[in-house]
């Protein structure tokens, strides 16, 4: 969220960053278009991080492997938009919460993250949501982070999220909230259009509503919960 502020600033004053190397993001997974203008418009490195609390609060870091070294710029951009190599046990973390009752380690001392996640053939992690946040379609399961990233990508669109609605056929069906950027109107036919070819059909949002302001929460994540509540009596129109 903040990267994404401060990369409008830049944009609409023509601002540059001479002095800045690398930034790591973390918070939420980076947008591809906030990744892409940094390392290619300004020349400024980038590091995926990915972490909670619970972890002091450093997880992963998605530095490039040796065996990448080499690689076209593309694939270098397609890994680093990977948030790095996880395996939570460790000292710095945690192994009950406050008056929590118990260890929420398992038998072998692992945290589960709530995280879902692939790993790919270097052993890097790439988070597609949180296990609360997917959406579950006709026994599938659809990323609401990939559609919000994607989102995210048009112009006109300063942040978006994707929450699962009750649906009567599917179970759930997305709904993409969109926060407009300043001084702009994306329409609906608009922001779908940014998503064809990126995502599965079968993804897209079967509806497009439009916000003044996405909440945050305090560490500037997408607060899914207060969303759910604001949405709660609304009908897709494909129910």
């Amino acid at each position: 969220t903040v990267w994404l502020m401060l990369l409008t600033y830049l944009e609409e004053n023509d601002l540059k960053l001479p002095h800045l190397r690398k930034v790591v993001i973390g918070g939420s997974a980076v947008p591809e278009r906030i990744l892409r203008a940094f390392e290619e418009k300004y020349d400024v490195e980038v590091f995926h991080a990915w972490g909670m609390t619970e972890l002091s609060p450093m997880g992963t870091l998605g530095a490039l492997p040796p065996s990448l070294a080499d690689a076209t710029h593309e694939e270098q951009i397609a890994f680093k938009l990977k948030q790095g190599r996880l395996v939570c046990r460790g000292a710095a973390i945690s192994s009950s919460y406050f008056k929590g009752g118990g260890s929420v380690l398992d038998e072998d001392g692992y945290f589960d993250t709530g995280d879902v996640a692939t790993l790919d053939s270097h052993g890097t992690m790439h988070i597609t949501d949180r296990a609360k946040d997917v959406i579950k379609s006709g026994g599938e399961w659809i990323s609401s982070i990939d559609i919000e990233n994607f989102a995210v990508g048009h112009p006109k669109v300063a942040n978006a999220a994707a929450i699962g609605i009750a649906h009567p056929k599917w179970d759930e069906r997305p709904l993409l909230i969109v926060q407009a950027a300043p001084g702009e109107k994306p329409s609906k036919e608009e922001v779908l259009k940014q998503l064809e070819g990126k995502i599965a059909k079968w993804w897209t949002p079967d509806d497009v509503q439009f916000v003044d302001e996405i909440p945050l929460g305090a560490t500037g994540k997408i607060n899914k919960l207060k969303l759910r509540e604001m949405f709660k009596d609304y009908t897709l129109p494909t129910a």
